[in-house]
């Protein structure tokens, strides 16, 4: 979380919140939260989350948009954790800051279940399951339109995202660099039609949803939603499924075979595209290297996930090697 946002945040914005929703003093504990203040409350007897952004990271009107295609997609029939409305009715609460900004309260249905690899659920029916929920969830992009105009979320290729990679990687990594900048140039030169192209949540992976004990999914976090192509939705989960695994060919292999099965249930795409997968790929491999530079201590990585994809990360981005050597379009 930045620092900025950190140090507006004190326990009167929180208590603010809470009468806006109308959650007791003691109704309420604190989770962990990498960009936000995230919290567990209940509401008529309904487990919720509580978010608190900051208008430094989000507009009222990019979170306004956030909430408004996350609960047309529950309307649609996607497994999603919708937005909830506070006392007020509204979806989106404004708490000033008390200097220049404001807090953005945000609460939503709590997903049942559990994460995937602690309940056993981690299988080929739940792979399958996965395909139908992404497919579903980009067949319904292929005709959303925001409420208002106003809310539309940003492209894939805006500042705010884009910016990030190159500002966090070190100046001195001119080669990382430049593989960035060609990789960016090489994505802006790829078509988008309706068919290929909308409204993508971009962090699909198994950490954002969880799943019951009857194998339904609920995803959420859909703070990073943006206009992108739906192959790189498609490559995100991919690639955090393979991340770190011993054999990431064999299970990425075994895993495509259920999940494109089920997403081709609910969305068509053409396979065509399944031919840009190592460049996505590539692009959130990059993304993620820039990342870890920005919130993590690269002279002492504790956290074991992180220091095992970051140990020969540099030199793989530098020698251009491909993140995972499918052929997807064979596969299909």
């Amino acid at each position: 979380m930045e620092k900025a946002i950190r140090e507006r945040y004190n326990d009167e914005i929180l208590q603010e919140a809470q009468r806006r929703y109308g959650i007791g003093p003691n109704q309420i504990r604190l989770l962990d939260g990498f960009e936000s203040f995230m919290f567990e409350f209940e509401s008529d007897g309904r487990a919720r989350i509580l978010r608190l952004s900051h208008s430094i990271r989000r507009s009222v009107e990019l979170i306004q948009g956030e909430v408004d295609w996350l609960n047309y997609l529950y309307d649609g029939g996607v497994g999603v954790a919708r937005a909830v409305p506070s006392k007020a009715g509204e979806l989106v609460e404004i708490i000033a800051d008390g200097r220049d900004g404001q807090f953005l309260a945000t609460a939503f249905a709590k997903a049942p279940g559990g994460p995937s690899w602690e309940n056993g659920k981690w299988n080929e029916a739940l792979f399958e399951r996965y395909g139908r929920l992404v497919g579903r969830m980009h067949a319904l992009s292929r005709v959303y339109e925001p409420s208002n105009s106003a809310w539309r979320r940003p492209e894939w290729d805006h500042p705010s995202n884009v910016d990030d990679i190159l500002a966090w990687i070190p100046d001195s990594q001119t080669m990382v660099r430049k593989r960035a900048t060609a990789l960016l140039h090489y994505l802006h030169t790829l078509p988008q039609d309706n068919a290929s192209y909308g409204l993508i949540h971009q962090d699909v992976h198994a950490g954002n949803f969880f799943v019951d004990d009857k194998g339904d999914i609920t995803l959420f976090d859909f703070d990073d939603c943006v206009y992108g192509w739906y192959v790189y939705d498609i490559a995100m989960v991919v690639f955090y499924a393979i991340t770190n695994h011993k054999d990431p060919v064999g299970f990425g292999t075994a895993f495509w075979g259920h999940f494109w099965r089920g997403y081709q249930q609910e969305n068509t795409l053409d396979p065509v595209w399944l031919a840009e997968m190592s460049a996505f790929f590539k692009l959130r491999e990059i993304d993620l290297y820039a990342i870890i530079h920005r919130s993590f201590d690269m002279d002492n990585l504790t956290d074991e996930w992180v220091a095992q994809f970051m140990d020969g990360r540099r030199e793989r981005i530098e020698q251009d090697i491909p993140y995972l050597d499918i052929d997807f379009t064979q596969l299909a």
